[in-house]
């Protein structure tokens, strides 16, 4: 089974609750292909062994969706990683090592700490049990969850043998924000691996920033804290002032094309520049 023979399984089975979901990370990025905005490039999207799946942390998801896919042929197996209670769950299709997974996750918000109702102690509010499944808490994950974007997986690429319609995915302006609000979260590894994401990003709606972005851009920001504001400006000073250690890093990514750093130095700025220099 190919990985997007899986993740159209995965989104089939959550077909009851795609109307409050939605497909974040790599996954994200992978789907733009059939944006009708995006630029139509000549190289392969990133590989991505997960499907991220977001819900907002107040909606109610009804219905159970850990019986579904159990149903469909996924495992949940436990991520005790942090040692939180409850554990955030991952459901596995195929080989564990290697194969297709999904996770769940719902934004963080307020205070990292909660008081456990049964032991009366402080501990960190880092899961959440919806529909049946458990989800981890991120911190600025509520950006992907604005105004996002409709994608169809056409039947002919789908490997399922049907459309799968009505995706929904982060806005690119979401997509690229967000990735400059987590950067002091992440490894290195994954700090130029997010550059590269921001650029690819960038390059694929190059065309479409003043028609379809700066709107999202000027509706996004009016959601932001000062604290948000703020970091997303010492983001773009961070990793966009120069050619610095994590683009370097970035370009060598890519085993289908080469790219100069210089390059994704320069459309990021410009890119930048018309996005936020339009507001």
């Amino acid at each position: 089974m190919s990985d997007f023979a899986e993740f159209s399984k995965l989104a089939v089975t959550l077909a009851p609750w795609r109307p409050k979901i939605v497909f974040v990370g790599g996954w994200a990025y992978r789907l733009y292909l059939y944006e009708p905005r995006a630029y139509k490039p000549d190289f392969a999207a990133i590989f991505t062994q997960d499907a991220d799946v977001a819900f907002r942390e107040r909606d109610e998801l009804e219905g159970d969706i850990k019986a579904a896919l159990v149903s469909a042929g996924f495992k949940e197996k436990p991520n005790f990683a942090g040692n939180f209670q409850p554990p955030a769950m991952r459901y596995t299709l195929g080989d564990e090592a290697k194969g297709f997974y999904a996770e769940f996750l719902t934004p963080l918000t307020g205070s990292p700490m909660r008081r456990n109702k049964v032991t009366k102690q402080f501990e960190p509010d880092a899961t959440q049990a919806n529909g049946g499944v458990v989800a981890q808490k991120l911190r600025h994950l509520e950006v992907l969850l604005h105004e996002p974007w409709l994608v169809t997986i056409p039947a002919e690429d789908s490997g399922i043998g049907e459309a799968v319609a009505d995706l929904r995915i982060p806005n690119p302006v979401s997509f690229i924000i967000q990735k400059l609000l987590i950067r002091d979260e992440r490894a290195r590894e994954k700090r130029a691996q997010d550059v590269l994401y921001i650029y690819d990003a960038m390059y694929l709606f190059s065309g479409a920033i003043e028609d379809a972005l700066l709107p999202v851009w000027k509706s996004l920001e009016a959601t932001l804290t000062d604290a948000q504001r703020k970091s997303i400006t010492a983001g773009v000073d961070a990793l966009f002032a120069e050619v610095n250690d994590p683009i370097r890093e970035a370009v060598t990514m890519p085993t289908d094309r080469q790219i100069e750093p210089q390059n994704v130095l320069k459309l990021c700025q410009n890119g930048f520049e018309e996005l936020f220099g339009g507001a």
